[in-house]
C-alpha cells in the first residue's frame, strides 16, 4: 500500500487513527476490519512519525474480531498490557528508559458479610466447589466493576442466602498474594445488619445456609479458614461486648457521571464537622 498521499502538492504520511493522550502518549483504537499485512505497514510508519514527535507510550486496542492483528503488532516490538472480554490492550514504551507505566490490575477486591441476629447467630453458608466445600463459612464474592463495596456486599448476601441486609461499617480487611493467576487479593469483612431471616439458598454454588451459633462456627475443626474464623470471631465478640468500632463510607468526590467515591474511615476520631458533611 502506498504510504504516501498528495495534496496540493503537499505529501502526506497515511498513519494509524490515533488520540494523544494525557501522558504524552498515543492511543490507536482499532474499529474496521483490515488486513494485517496493511496495518503492519501504516504501524511501521506511525512508529516512525511518533518516535519523531517525541511521544512515550503507544497503546493498541484491538477488539476481539480484529485478533488476526495481534501478531503484527507483537512483531513490530508491543507486549500485552492487559485483556477483558471484548479486547486486548498492547503497549510500547518508545523512551529508551524503564516504562513507568503501571501494570495490569494486581489485587482482586473480595467482601465478607458478617451477619449476625439478635440471637447471636451467624448467617452461614456451605459451597458446592472449592477447597472450602464441607466448611461452614461467612458469604464472600468479588465486588464487581464500578461497584461500591457497600452495594456489593449486601448482593453477594442476598444471591447466597436470599437474605436482605444493611452494610453497617468495615470491620477489617486482609490481603492475600497468589490467589487468582497470581493476582493478590484482598477481602474486606464488613458488618451487616439482617433486614429478613428466612433463607433460600442460591442452588447453583451453595449447598447450604443457615443461621449458626456464633461458638458452634467458631469451634470447626475444619483448617481452611482457622485462622481467619479466630478473628471474626474475636471481631464479632469486640464488636457486641465493647462496641469496637470500624470503617465508613464517606464521600469525598464525584465524578462526572455523578457518582460518588468514598474514604472509609473512623469517624470517632475525626472531628465530627468533618463527618457531617
Amino acid at each position: 500500500m502506498d504510504q504516501l498521499t498528495v495534496e496540493n502538492g503537499v505529501q502526506n504520511v497515511l498513519q494509524l487513527p490515533a488520540t494523544d493522550d494525557e501522558f504524552g502518549g498515543v492511543v490507536v483504537e482499532m474499529k474496521e476490519h483490515m488486513d494485517s499485512d496493511v496495518f503492519r505497514t501504516l504501524l511501521k510508519t506511525s512508529m516512525s512519525q511518533w518516535k519523531l514527535q517525541g511521544k512515550k507510550g503507544v497503546w493498541i486496542k484491538l477488539p476481539i474480531d480484529l485478533s488476526n492483528l495481534v501478531d503484527a503488532a507483537v512483531k513490530e516490538g508491543f507486549k500485552y498490557h492487559h485483556a477483558e472480554p471484548t479486547y486486548l490492550m498492547l503497549l510500547y514504551w518508545i523512551p529508551k528508559t524503564l516504562c513507568p507505566i503501571p501494570a495490569n490490575a494486581s489485587h482482586i477486591a473480595r467482601v465478607g458479610a458478617i451477619v449476625l441476629n439478635d440471637k447471636g447467630e451467624m448467617l452461614v453458608v456451605q459451597e458446592k466447589m472449592g477447597i472450602l466445600r464441607g466448611v461452614w463459612k461467612i458469604s464472600t464474592g468479588i465486588i464487581h466493576k464500578g461497584e461500591d463495596i457497600t452495594v456489593g456486599v449486601v448482593r453477594e448476601v442476598k444471591e447466597e442466602t436470599g437474605v436482605d441486609t444493611e452494610f453497617v461499617e468495615v470491620l477489617a480487611f486482609s490481603q492475600e498474594h497468589n490467589v487468582f493467576f497470581g493476582k493478590s487479593e484482598v477481602l474486606f469483612l464488613c458488618m451487616m445488619r439482617p433486614l429478613s431471616f428466612e433463607i433460600q439458598i442460591q442452588e447453583t454454588e451453595i449447598e447450604a445456609a443457615q443461621w449458626m451459633p456464633l461458638e458452634e462456627y467458631a469451634a470447626q475443626l475444619a483448617v481452611q479458614e482457622q485462622g481467619l474464623r479466630e478473628y471474626i470471631t474475636a471481631l464479632c465478640k469486640a464488636k457486641a461486648e465493647r462496641g469496637y468500632s470500624g470503617f465508613s463510607p464517606f464521600p469525598v468526590t464525584t465524578d462526572s457521571n455523578g457518582n460518588p467515591s468514598y474514604i472509609y474511615l473512623k469517624k470517632e476520631d475525626l472531628n465530627k464537622n468533618i463527618c457531617n458533611k
